[in-house]
């Protein structure tokens, strides 16, 4: 039998209008008030915190959305944290729809696994549990020492689909690469659509060619130590870029996690729309939509982009009437609910596969 407790209060790390907004619609949903704390630079940049009521002995959920700045954003929820932890709250969990750095999940080179550090600062400043939304690859929470909740927007986005785009049934969902093609075929399968996958690469000239790729060298190297020989490694090369599958006719649907660079998907968008669809949408959870990126989809072939309130992008909004919002804080309250009653997470996940 779930119990429930007694003594929870929701606090905005930031004082942004995006963030404030969501942490508004959170609490009005859940029926309480959000938490009176006041969260600000200093002359000299730093990041202050004062906490304005007493938290000690409850459970603190920290909403914090993730702008543009996202350093300051994480030196917010980190500062937020440590300062309610210190303040005596019995559980600090951490609500962030988007976690930043995890496009950097993997080694490159000489680099490091910079989510794999932001994990561990979280659960050094006092958070001990988290609620997010997509994560870039789900190995992620395996960095955490803590619970992780990663919650799927997908459903929101195919009741978008469903309910705003004309003749849905017309369309055909796309992969604008092989890497998204199980995300791609997770909506296809719930929609009842066809799948189509964007494969290669276009060509570029030899002077973009100098990133590695047709590294090693062709010609072994005979000087210096010469006790051992490895095998000559092959240079990859992707082939033309191509459509697999049918987009003639049809309304093309792009699905992805993240839509920050549109490089990418302007060229998908001029590729389905030689290959004869008519009408080209976007869907992705988190819209960062950083530098020029409103300009460029504003010029594109591209009808519309179609992505979730997890990221702060008015700004964006103002700058290409294409750009469409999805809220999600419907989820993310009743998530908050559950938690803080012990029920199960899993009626959040029904019909959700791990495609998503």
């Amino acid at each position: 039998m779930n119990v429930p407790k007694t003594g929870y209060r929701v606090f905005s790390a930031n004082s942004s209008a995006a963030c404030t907004e969501l942490a508004k619609k959170i609490t009005e949903r859940l029926g309480v008030e959000l938490g009176k704390s006041v969260v600000f630079q200093e002359s000299n940049r730093e990041t202050r915190v004062d906490v304005k009521e007493s938290v000690r002995g409850q459970t603190i959920f920290i909403i914090q959305t993730i702008p543009r700045d996202v350093n300051t954003a994480i030196m917010e929820l980190l500062v937020m944290a440590y300062a309610l932890k210190t303040s005596c709250a019995k559980n600090i969990i951490g609500v962030i729809p988007y976690f930043p750095y995890s496009k950097q999940c993997k080694m490159r080179k000489r680099g490091s696994i910079v989510s794999k550090l932001l994990a561990s600062m979280l659960a050094k400043a006092g958070i001990t549990h988290i609620i997010t939304m997509d994560l870039h690859q789900k190995e992620i929470q395996g960095f955490f020492s803590f619970p992780v909740d990663n919650l799927r927007a997908s459903p929101f986005l195919i009741q978008y689909i469903q309910e705003e785009i004309p003749d849905y049934r017309n369309a055909i969902i796309v992969a604008k690469s092989p890497a998204a093609a199980k995300r791609a075929q997770s909506y296809a399968e719930r929609l009842r659509l066809g799948l189509a996958v964007i494969h290669g690469e276009a060509q570029c000239s030899e002077s973009d060619m100098a990133d590695g790729r047709h590294s090693p060298p062709s010609v072994r190297n005979t000087t210096g130590h010469t006790g051992l020989e490895l095998p000559l490694m092959m240079a990859k090369e992707k082939p033309p870029i191509t459509v697999v599958g049918d987009v003639g006719g049809r309304i093309a649907i792009i699905v992805d996690d993240i839509i920050d660079d549109v490089g990418d998907f302007v060229a998908a968008a001029e590729l389905l729309k030689e290959r004869g669809a008519y009408k080209i949408y976007i869907m992705a959870t988190h819209g960062l939509l950083s530098a020029d990126a409103p300009r460029l989809i504003e010029e594109s072939a591209i009808d519309e982009v179609v992505v979730t309130n997890t990221v702060p992008h008015e700004v964006q909004k103002l700058q290409c009437p294409k750009i469409k919002t999805v809220d999600v804080s419907m989820i993310l309250a009743e998530a908050i609910r559950r938690i803080h009653n012990g029920e199960s997470m899993a009626y959040l996940f029904r019909n959700i596969t791990t495609d998503d």
